[in-house]
């Protein structure tokens, strides 16, 4: 899903790795500051990029919507840094602070002129991105072994037209209630609104 989002939006495919740093791939990941879901939007941020974020819905946790937001976001990164690193290093502290660095780096625009500049947390983010990245790609140099996945290979999507509880859902399609919030963390009290 997120090769194909990238896709759409002429990214580059190793962007893919950012919800690992950001989140270890946990829709339901909250920071200390109250960025949420796979992609940590801040809510300010999510409400920008047009996610619903409000008693019943918190789409900053659905993957696809998260997903499409944080497409748009790095696109609009790139469009100002024109630079990779300078886009990873903006997406974890905001723009504003990769601004100040450059600014204190007497205008220069690499990533390495700017480091000491950066907040501590994004110093580190760059080279954990190229980490994550390394490790995805040669964990069997490694002796690593992924874990199996857990959830269902396959899945389709229920339209509905009224308010439902997710219980309801499992009920009718005789599937494990656990299960269905794991398809959907988006809903933050079972109910689909």
């Amino acid at each position: 899903m997120f090769e194909e989002i990238l896709d759409q939006y002429d990214l580059p495919i190793e962007l893919k790795y950012l919800p690992i740093i950001e989140s270890a791939l946990n829709p339901r990941a909250v920071s200390r500051a109250g960025a949420t879901g796979l992609w940590q939007f801040m809510y300010g941020t999510g409400r920008m990029y047009q996610l619903e974020i409000n008693s019943f819905v918190d789409e900053r946790r659905d993957p696809y919507s998260s997903s499409v937001a944080a497409a748009k976001f790095l696109s609009n990164l790139y469009d100002v840094y024109k630079d990779w690193t300078l886009v990873i290093a903006a997406y974890n502290c905001g723009p504003g602070n990769v601004n100040k660095a450059i600014r204190r780096a007497n205008g220069k625009r690499d990533y390495w002129d700017i480091y000491p500049y950066l907040p501590r947390e994004t110093r580190n983010y760059v080279p954990a991105f190229i980490g994550a990245a390394y490790m995805v790609n040669f964990y069997d140099k490694h002796n690593i072994t992924p874990l199996q996945i857990k959830m269902p290979m396959m899945t389709d999507t229920v339209m509905i037209d009224q308010k439902l509880h997710l219980q309801q859902v499992a009920d009718v399609l005789g599937v494990n209630i656990e299960e269905l919030r794991d398809l959907n963390p988006q809903y933050k009290k079972d109910i689909i609104p």
